[in-house]
């Protein structure tokens, strides 16, 4: 037997939103736990007194489960040990840690240690393995996600393959899902729960700047593709974005074509950096990275994040046990 995402997590729903840097701020974050799923705030490169300030917002906007996201390969082990530190010794207990890809195994080691629960979402199987023995919830990221990829394998064939290898664990399964239906083929290949990222950017609560929103809802699938050109701030990964002017030119100068704001901080932003727009930022929108996964075309407007948990919620397991092995 094995327990659902609901038990291990504490939430009502196993429902995870991806914890997107910019976009998932801790009103959206909030939201996603305070009706019930796994919501998850981006933390990206923060550290000191910004991530302080989004901290204390997170522990102070819900009492339910509520994670933040850290990106290990962006920010390097000696900064992640930092920011590790500091969620650590700032959070109450039902704030759990959320990794984008795999960090060291000291890492994975001071988590498990400190009793917090520990979500690493992976583009293979190894990896998958690996986080699943530090009593990690693993999510299994397909190329059907929208954002950065962490592997080459599609959702459903990686989930099948990470509950062949490990009948036990608790898995989660990320990329393309916009609907129940989609929702429910993820868990007929083993999955335990889902994560969500696309569906929130368009809600109410997400910080997505508005000319991103409308272009998601306007979407269809195969107006997304794989690309690697947003690489500056973020290199060497592949991408899943709208198709952009960027997209179709890549050739074009590394010219600054709108700033942006961070907790309190202004920066410029190049064409080909890897920022999302958010409602702080100015200039060319339309041709900065507009992450968006397949599951767009299921997406047709603007939700409270709420009514996003609540469509799925009637098909996703709560904290019962489920019978290991079976989806």
């Amino acid at each position: 037997m094995r327990p659902t995402v609901a038990a291990v997590l504490g939430t009502e729903v196993s429902l995870l939103q991806s914890g997107m840097g910019g976009v998932s701020g801790t009103e959206l974050a909030c939201a996603v736990s305070n009706a019930g799923g796994a919501g998850c705030a981006g933390g990206y490169k923060l550290a000191g007194a910004p991530l302080t300030a989004m901290l204390d917002r997170l522990a102070e906007g819900t009492d339910r489960p509520v994670g933040l996201n850290l990106v290990p390969e962006v920010v390097g082990p000696d900064e992640l040990d930092r920011q590790v530190t500091q969620i650590l010794a700032e959070t109450p207990g039902h704030v759990y840690l959320s990794l984008f890809g795999m960090p060291d195994d000291s890492v994975l080691e001071r988590v498990a240690a400190a009793g917090r629960k520990l979500v690493v979402q992976v583009g293979t199987v190894a990896d998958g393995v690996h986080a699943a023995g530090y009593g990690a919830v693993v999510v299994a990221q397909g190329i059907e996600a929208g954002g950065h990829l962490l592997g080459h394998a599609g959702r459903d064939e990686l989930v099948a393959g990470l509950r062949e290898r490990l009948p036990g664990a608790c898995l989660v399964a990320a990329g393309g899902i916009g609907s129940p239906h989609e929702a429910r083929r993820a868990l007929a290949a083993g999955a335990d729960g889902i994560m969500l990222g696309t569906a929130f950017v368009v809600t109410y609560e997400s910080r997505a700047h508005p000319y991103f929103k409308r272009a998601v809802c306007a979407a269809e699938a195969d107006d997304t593709v794989i690309t690697d050109v947003y690489e500056i701030g973020w290199p060497g990964r592949r991408h899943r974005v709208l198709a952009t002017d960027v997209t179709r030119n890549p050739h074009q100068p590394k010219n600054f074509i709108g700033r942006t704001v961070v907790e309190g901080q202004t920066f410029l932003v190049p064409r080909f950096s890897a920022a999302v727009p958010t409602d702080t930022t100015t200039g060319k929108i339309e041709e900065m990275a507009l992450y968006c996964g397949l599951s767009c075309g299921a997406i047709l407007g603007e939700l409270a994040a709420a009514d996003v948990v609540a469509q799925f919620a009637r098909i996703l397991p709560g904290a019962e046990i489920v019978e290991s092995g079976k989806g």
